[in-house]
């Protein structure tokens, strides 16, 4: 009798073993859901550093012209091609020299894009008075998505 109890509690624990695993049916479709998840959500997140890139610039770009307006309030004009971003961090030295150039400068420092590049000011600009812009991700004129310009006439 035993002998007989001992296999009917083999059979039993096999059996409960059985039940508990995952079939490897069962285990590839989580995996082709998991992969179809992945497809579909990870654009979306590799695009955000790209997104975040272009509105840091423009709101750098944004404070760069508001340091502009106050030049011109204060001077009359606004720095020159020549004189460059520059004028808002340290007073010009060629002409026009600022008359009421103030102390402490416009902007602590000259921001760089989210590049790593300088941003560019064009006197008389092409699409406004004063144009300040960034040339995007690959530092050229002109360009698409990533690379496309990101400019204060935006």
């Amino acid at each position: 009798m035993q002998l007989s109890t001992i296999r009917r509690a083999d059979n039993a624990g096999s059996r409960g073993r059985r039940q508990r695993g995952f079939t490897l049916i069962e285990i590839m479709v989580v995996i082709a859901i998991l992969g179809i998840l992945a497809a579909l959500i990870v654009p979306k997140i590799m695009s955000r550093p790209d997104e975040a890139r272009r509105v840091a610039a423009k709101q750098d770009i944004g404070t760069v012209m508001q340091a502009l307006k106050l030049y011109r309030l204060d001077n009359g004009r606004y720095p020159t091609q020549e004189q460059g971003l520059r004028a808002l961090i340290e007073k010009p030295t060629t002409d026009p020299v600022p008359a009421n150039w103030k102390e402490g400068g416009y902007l602590e420092r000259l921001p760089n894009d989210p590049w790593g590049n300088a941003y560019q000011y064009l006197n008389p600009g092409v699409h406004g008075e004063i144009d300040v812009f960034s040339y995007g991700a690959d530092g050229k004129p002109g360009g698409e998505g990533n690379d496309s310009d990101v400019g204060s006439w935006q």
